[in-house]
This record gives structure tokens, C-alpha cells and sequence, in this order.
């Protein structure tokens, strides 16, 4: 049972709106429309600028992540959503919060506790935003009101993911603003027409630019401001080990104890945990940078506070924004391209050590959270009247055989993930290289989701053979 931290949000939650689970069968296509409803909303609200300021682009590796947009109403993105997420989660497997996820109550609790935490989230991020000076000075009524956008926007931003994941849509609504983020950097990156220097933004109509002009493509094969053609090598590179990644797996065959005709088998991923560990790395990232240029812009002029300040960031301003200059906020900002990465060396390969280890232990974590341990697994497959050929009918020697492989295959998946997202930064691909993982991660899932909901209107008796 839920522990008393969790039941401690239970006033709160009931005066929470929610969007109810539906209580017929939604169809594919109804779900295909209220998604791309979803999609439509959070690309209106991501041009609508905010009081008194303008939209601009600030490319920034925690914006890819929190499918943010600068001076709009998706300043915030998702941001709140997932450091909620990433603090109960954290706070679940320390074991401060007890809660058994097998429990259907304990997980409606979590889930409402969860939307409880984004809100308070939100507030305390756009509060952030403005005592730090993020969108300059402002006046008291136009800080006001930005407030109440941003809060406004992250409360609908919040319904949206609930209204997909109740099953009014495919997916979830995260998933679905991430894979937009970055698949709109990724066609700005390829065919943006805007000038930059001396070609082309984008780098494919700089390449015909180069042919017809009949310059070199070696100016283009690596560029100090905008895409080059290694980025987009690496790009393709990086897409294609990802696709070829979520195929790799271990199979354990199982058998139905009932049915003796029934083989199977249980595949366990190389990517086992998915892309969830370099989403949680680069929030803890994003939410370490911008504490430590909200402390900053404050707090630098404290003659106490200053030296513990510029040791978690010491920033300065140049180009219209803050740029980390030292402390910690400055090794964990991801490499713009090759450029960057030659310029300071030290600096990328303590990101990119920093990036897989706490994917590694992002994991862990997860697996021990989420469900996805071998006890569990060995549980529901006991459950589900499976066993393994040759083993007893029994929890222990499942849970046995899972444990040669999951614990394994989860730490191994960790640290591939952390080190082709950091591979990715270092050679310049486009949508950043923890945008293209998510990305080849989160369109697999769509994959399945999608193939699943069809076979199952085509073959109505399958939705009754999984109990759905």
C-alpha cells in the first residue's frame, strides 16, 4: 500500500481537473485525430509569443529535451512535467516514498501525486524564469501576466499528455512534443534558406548552392556557425545504429502451462530501459544550468555566496544571452559541433563522461522503478501462466534465468545510450544527439503502438486474448 507522503496528496488531487479515461473503445482513427489535435495545440502554442516579447531561437540542449521554445508559451515546455517525473521516481527508489507499482491503487495515487508535483513544478520554474531575469527587466504587471501564461500553458500542456495517455490518443503526449522539437530542428537544419555567413542555414540547400557556384564542399564539410555535412553524416549514422540497436535482443523461450502447443519467446532488449535514462540525464542537466544562471544573475555580488555560486556556474553575457564561462553548469552544456569540441577538449570529454555515467545510473534506477526488474517480470510471467521449458512453474526460477541477462543488458543499454548521444554532440548532428536517441526511440514506440491498434481492428478476438 501507498505510503503516508503519498496519501498526503489525496485532498489535493480530487480538486484537480483530469481527463477521464474513456469508457467505451476508442477507435484508431479517433486516436490518430485527437493526437494530431495534441500536436496542433503545442505547435500554436509554441509560435505564440508572450507578453511583451518576441519569439527568437536559442538553440539549447535542454530546450530539445523539454520541447521548449524561447519567449513563447512553450517557454516552459515539458520541463515541469519531467522533473516531476525524475524527483518522484528518484525519491520511489530511495525508498522515501513507498509505493508498490504492481498495486493499481498505489499507481492511480502515484499518477495523481505526479500531477500534483508538475503544477507545483511549473509555479516554481516560471517564478524562476523572472527573479532571474530570463526575459530581461520587466514590469510588475507584465511579469504578472507572463506568469500566468507560462502557469496556463504548463496546466494545458499537462491535460494534453493526460488526455493521450488515457487512451484518448497513441502514446504519450511527452513522447509526442519531444519527436515535434526535433524533428522541426532537424528539417531547419536540412532546409532552412536562410543565410548564414556566407551559404545557406541549411545544410542540403548549401550543398546545391556550393555545386552550382562550383565552390568546395570541404567549406561545408565542417563549419564553425550552422550545419555541416559531418553533422549530417553523423545524423544519418547515428539513425541507423539506433534502428539497427532496438533489434538486438536476448530471447528466453517460454511456454504456456495451460496450452501445451503454445511456444513463445521473451525478448529482452539491448536498449531494455528505452530511451528513458538520457531523457532523465539531460533534465538533471538542464535543471542543474538553469538554477545555476538563476543563482547567478541574483546571487554573484554576494561576497559569501559568490565563490559556492560560480562553482555550481559563473556565466557572461555576450550574443543577447548567458553563456557558462565555469563551475559545473559549464561541463554539462553539450558541444554545438566538431568546432566546439577541438576549441576545448577537456571540457566535452568530462560532458560526455558525466552524460553516460548518470545514464548508467538513470538505468539502475529505472529498472528498479519502473517495473522491469527480474522479480517482476518473473511475477508476471507466473501469472500469466508462462514458464521456461525445463523449469518448475515458480517465481524463483524465472526470476533466476532473467537475472543472467536484465541486470546486464540494462547497464550495457545505459552506457550505449549515454555514449552515442555524446558521440552525436561531438560531430554536430542535427536536433542534438539526445534529441535523435529519443527521437529513433520514441518513433519504434510508435511503431508498435500503431501496428498493434491496427491488428487489433482487424482481428477484434486478439483484444479479448490480451484481456483489453
Amino acid at each position: 500500500m501507498a505510503g503516508r507522503f503519498l496519501k498526503a496528496f489525496q485532498p489535493i488531487i480530487q480538486f484537480i481537473p483530469e481527463i477521464k479515461a474513456p469508457e467505451r473503445r476508442v477507435s484508431f482513427n479517433e486516436k490518430l485525430l485527437w493526437t494530431a489535435l495534441a500536436l496542433i495545440i503545442y505547435l500554436i502554442m509554441s509560435e505564440i509569443p508572450l507578453y511583451g516579447l518576441e519569439r527568437s531561437e536559442e538553440i539549447i540542449f535542454y530546450r530539445v529535451i523539454f520541447a521548449s521554445s524561447r519567449h513563447t508559451l512553450m517557454e516552459l515546455g515539458i520541463g515541469p512535467i519531467v522533473t516531476a517525473g525524475l524527483i518522484l521516481q528518484l525519491l520511489a527508489a530511495s525508498g522515501f516514498i513507498s509505493v508498490d507499482f504492481s498495486n493499481p491503487e498505489d499507481r492511480s495515487l502515484f499518477s495523481g501525486v505526479s500531477k500534483v508535483f508538475s503544477i507545483i513544478m511549473t509555479i516554481i520554474q516560471a517564478s524562476a524564469y523572472l527573479l532571474g531575469g530570463f526575459f530581461g527587466s520587466l514590469e510588475i504587471r507584465q511579469a504578472i501576466i507572463i506568469f500566468l501564461q507560462l502557469v496556463f500553458a504548463g496546466f494545458i500542456v499537462l491535460l494534453l499528455d493526460e488526455m493521450i495517455q488515457k487512451g484518448w490518443g497513441i502514446g504519450s503526449g511527452i513522447s509526442l512534443f519531444i519527436l515535434a522539437g526535433v524533428a522541426q530542428h532537424i528539417m531547419i537544419d536540412c532546409f532552412s534558406i536562410l543565410r548564414l555567413e556566407k551559404y545557406f542555414q541549411g545544410i542540403i540547400p548549401a550543398i546545391i548552392e556550393v555545386l552550382v557556384t562550383g565552390g568546395s564542399l570541404n567549406e561545408l564539410f565542417v563549419r564553425s556557425v550552422g550545419p555541416s555535412i559531418l553533422g549530417l553524416i553523423s545524423t544519418i549514422g547515428i539513425f541507423l545504429f539506433c534502428i539497427y540497436a532496438q533489434g538486438v535482443r536476448v530471447e528466453i523461450p517460454i511456454s504456456h502451462s495451460r496450452f501445451r502447443g503454445f511456444r513463445g519467446r521473451y525478448p529482452i532488449s539491448l536498449l531494455y530501459v528505452s530511451n528513458l535514462p538520457v531523457i532523465f540525464a539531460s533534465a538533471l542537466f538542464g535543471n542543474i544550468y538553469i538554477i545555476a544562471q538563476i543563482l547567478w544573475s541574483n546571487y554573484r555580488f554576494n561576497e559569501s555566496l559568490s565563490p559556492w555560486i560560480k562553482l555550481i556556474g559563473d556565466f557572461e553575457y555576450a550574443q543577447g544571452g548567458y553563456r557558462p564561462i565555469g563551475g559545473l553548469a559549464y561541463y554539462i552544456m553539450a558541444p554545438r559541433g566538431f568546432m566546439d569540441v577541438l576549441e576545448s577538449p577537456v571540457r566535452y570529454i568530462i560532458y560526455a563522461l558525466l552524460l553516460i555515467l548518470f545514464c548508467v545510473i538513470f538505468s539502475w534506477v529505472w529498472l528498479q522503478v519502473g517495473g522491469l526488474d527480474p522479480k517482476t517480470v518473473a511475477k508476471q510471467l507466473v501469472d500469466a501462466g508462462m514458464q521456461v521449458p525445463g523449469f518448475r512453474r515458480a517465481e524463483k526460477p524465472v526470476e533466476f534465468i532473467l537475472k543472467r541477462y536484465i541486470p546486464i543488458v540494462t547497464l550495457l543499454g545505459g552506457f550505449i545510450v549515454g555514449l552515442l548521444a555524446a558521440i552525436a554532440d561531438f560531430f554536430g548532428a542535427f536536433g542534438t544527439g539526445t534529441g535523435i536517441l529519443l527521437s529513433v526511440g520514441i518513433i519504434y514506440q510508435y511503431y508498435q503502438q500503431i501496428m498493434s491498434e491496427r491488428i487489433e481492428e482487424i482481428y477484434p478476438g486478439i483484444r479479448r486474448f490480451l484481456g483489453r
